[in-house]
């Protein structure tokens, strides 16, 4: 790990998403491993560049000096003859972490110094690994590793390449230091979390108490073995083993949430609900709006007509401002064969539009997308393909 946070120097930053495998060592040393360079027996090898960084607190400022360390045997030219040019010395340098150079080079710039350590350190790389080209024009020392964030830099394993290629971190930092709930891992609450966990908030509680059967299987993201499903785990920590390779921060409860654990709840920023209607349903949302705690109810009334499913899709956003007219629209109806969003009919394609729809809103009243309708109410018809959305202050748009 590296002793300083990466993200917050833009330099340091731009190496590590051009592709460098880099870390900053306790002792305040940037390296850059997996430089392709020339042995002196003209074979091609992996070695190392580093310097040590000028800091302002723990950001980096404009290198004072322009020597730069080398880890490997000493670097030559195609012929294998040593790129004497470079060298400055050649004696054993701690770095730190446990690394040891064994020899040092000087390169100074045309204006006497380097603009930033990105500068600096593709230069010494480009004039290292030039040689190697020449025999092998595919090395490169971009080899794009699989990087640890730094502790306390992010909820992920690894980290996130996806938001850092699109240039999105600012809009994705919305969503951190949040705590999620979801409440129901069905079809629909399974997507919510595929979806979830794949952003940067905090915590992620599960609530379910239910096993993972087979039919659990062919409605959620994901394809469970059948020694796994064989076993019956609890779904919540199944789904937690699984997201958990990527994420910190998943926290289990195999329970029913009723009224009678509903603190469970407190401290949640805010709570997405996949679960059947009835008096326990009816007591968490009273509870969450006593909290003032935003969520998002979701339903999916399915039916067979001529052969074909048809049915709705329903997304409910509950905000402060509007909570009667967002119960309106939530069902609390339980095992009653006239309500169309109590069927036990699911698709898993329709699950994950349920989910991915209710994610849309949470994300929207984060911030993350762009809002014009200001929706809090949404639902689809699959025979026609008709979506109805309303602000719960005025009058529903249909598209």
């Amino acid at each position: 790990m590296s002793a300083i946070p990466i993200a917050r120097s833009p330099d340091l930053f731009r190496l590590r998403e051009a592709g460098f495998n880099i870390v900053v060592t306790n002792a305040g040393f940037l390296v850059v491993r997996d430089v392709p360079y020339v042995t002196s027996q003209r074979q091609i090898a992996l070695g190392a560049v580093a310097c040590q960084l000028d800091l302002a607190g723990d950001v980096t400022v404009q290198p004072s000096d322009h020597t730069a360390k080398f880890m490997g045997e000493y670097p030559c030219d195609k012929e294998g003859a040593p790129m004497e040019p470079l060298r400055h010395s050649s004696e054993a340098i701690a770095l730190g972490n446990g690394l040891t150079a064994q020899h040092s080079f000087s390169r100074k710039p045309q204006r006497g110094h380097y603009l930033d350590y990105f500068e600096k350190m593709t230069t010494y790389v480009s004039l290292i690994m030039q040689p190697a080209l020449e025999l092998d024009p595919s090395v490169t020392a971009k080899t794009r590793q699989v990087v640890e964030p730094e502790p306390g830099e992010s909820p992920f394993n690894y980290l996130d390449m996806a938001s850092s290629r699109s240039e999105i971190h600012e809009i994705n930092a919305r969503l951190s230091g949040i705590k999620i709930a979801i409440i129901g891992l069905g079809g629909t609450g399974s997507y919510i979390l595929d979806a979830v966990a794949k952003s940067p908030v905090d915590e992620i509680h599960l609530f379910d108490a239910d096993v993972l059967l087979t039919h659990n299987a062919f409605r959620a993201p994901g394809a469970p073995s059948l020694d796994e499903l064989r076993g019956q785990p609890l779904k919540v920590d199944y789904f937690q083993g699984i997201y958990s390779k990527m994420r910190k921060g998943i926290i289990t409860h195999p329970v029913k949430v009723d009224g009678s654990n509903i603190g469970l709840l407190t401290g949640m920023t805010f709570v997405f609900l996949a679960m059947d209607g009835g008096s326990a349903k009816r007591a968490i949302i009273e509870q969450l709006e006593a909290w003032e705690t935003p969520f998002v109810d979701v339903g999916m009334g399915l039916y067979v007509k001529r052969k074909k499913i048809g049915g709705l899709l329903r997304v409910v956003l509950s905000l402060p401002d509007a909570r009667e007219e967002a119960r309106a629209r939530i069902s609390f109806t339980e095992d009653d064969a006239l309500n169309e969003y109590d069927r036990n009919i699911q698709i898993a394609e329709l699950n994950g539009l349920n989910a991915f729809f209710a994610v849309i809103a949470w994300k929207k009243h984060f911030g993350y997308y762009s809002d014009m309708g200001h929706e809090r109410f949404l639902s689809y018809s699959v025979a026609n393909s008709l979506l109805t959305k309303d602000d719960l202050h005025g009058g529903s748009v249909e598209d």
